[in-house]
C-alpha cells in the first residue's frame, strides 16, 4: 500500500513508521490517522518485523490533532467520525505484537503525545516539547491519552497534568516518569540505533508474551476510557469554551473561558 501521510522502512528486524506532514509539524488529520491504523492493523499479520519504531519527519514528532482540518467544515474532521477512527487506532497499537519504541524531538502534543505514551518505550530529546495540552482549547484528551498517562503516572499525577495542560522538555518528562531515556539533542537517531540493536538481540518472542499478558488484562478499561472519551469530546467539540479556545489559538491570544 502507499502511503501519503506517512513514511515507512524495514530494515532487517525494525519498521520504522515516519509521520510525514512535516509542513504542518505532522499534525494528524483524519488521513493519518486512517493509514495508522492501517499500518498497525496489517502488523498484526507481519512476521518480518519484531521492534516498532514511531517518529516524526521534520521538526517535530507531532503538533497533535490538526487544528485547521478542526476548522474546515468540510467533513473531514467530523467528531463523531475521528473518535470512531481514534479508537480503532489505540487499540491496534495497544495490542501490535511488537516492541514499540516513540522516538520523541521537537513537539508531541495533544493526540501526538497520547501516541506517545502508548509505546512500549519512550526515548526523547532534552529538548522536546511535550504536552497533554487539550485544555487550552476545553477538550479532553483523545487517542487513549487518558489510559495511557494513568499507566505511567497514576491517576493522581494525571489529572495534574491533563488539568494544567503545561508543556514539559524531555529532561522534565523523564523526571515525571513520562520518558523513559532522554538523550542529548541530535543524538535520537544514533540512540534508537544502539537501543534497536540491543533489543534485537534479546528474547523478543518472551517479552512480547509479558506485554500480551498484561495487555490483556487492561483491555476491557482502554476500552471503556475510548468510549468516555468519544462523548466527552464529542460534547466538549460544540461548548462555547471550546470555540472560544480554538479563536484565541487562531488569534494568539488568552482565552476566556466561562464554563
Amino acid at each position: 500500500m502507499t502511503y501519503e501521510a506517512l513514511k515507512i522502512d524495514l530494515s532487517g528486524e525494525v519498521l520504522t513508521v515516519t509521520l510525514n506532514r512535516p509542513d504542518a509539524l505532522n499534525s494528524m488529520n483524519g488521513q493519518m490517522i486512517e493509514e495508522l491504523t492501517t499500518v498497525f492493523t496489517e502488523l498484526h499479520h507481519d512476521t518480518t518485523s519484531k521492534i516498532v519504531v514511531l517518529q516524526g519527519e521534520g521538526r517535530a514528532f507531532s503538533a497533535g490533532g490538526d487544528i485547521k482540518a478542526m476548522l474546515a467544515n468540510d467533513g473531514s474532521f467530523e467528531i463523531t467520525d475521528i473518535m470512531g477512527k481514534l479508537e480503532k487506532l489505540a487499540l491496534a497499537y495497544y495490542t501490535l505484537p511488537k516492541l514499540t519504541i516513540a522516538a520523541v524531538h521537537g513537539a508531541a502534543a495533544g493526540l501526538g503525545f497520547s501516541l506517545v505514551l502508548a509505546s512500549d518505550f519512550i526515548v526523547a530529546e532534552k529538548s522536546a516539547k511535550l504536552a497533554m495540552n487539550f485544555i487550552g482549547i476545553a477538550l479532553v484528551p483523545d487517542g487513549g491519552g487518558h489510559f495511557f498517562l494513568k499507566e505511567r503516572v497514576g491517576i493522581p499525577k494525571a489529572k495534574q497534568i491533563i488539568w494544567e495542560g503545561k508543556m514539559m522538555t524531555g529532561e522534565q518528562a523523564h523526571e515525571a516518569t513520562l520518558v523513559d531515556q532522554v538523550i542529548e539533542d541530535g543524538q535520537l537517531p544514533f540512540a534508537v540505533e544502539q537501543f534497536t540493536k540491543k533489543l534485537t538481540s534479546s528474547p523478543v518472542q518472551a517479552m512480547l508474551e509479558s506485554k500480551k499478558i498484561l495487555h490483556n488484562t487492561k483491555m476491557e478499561e482502554l476500552k471503556q476510557v475510548l468510549s468516555g472519551e468519544a462523548a466527552a469530546q464529542t460534547a466538549m467539540r460544540s461548548a462555547a469554551d471550546h470555540l472560544e479556545g480554538i479563536d484565541a489559538f487562531v488569534n494568539k491570544r488568552k482565552p476566556q473561558f466561562n464554563q
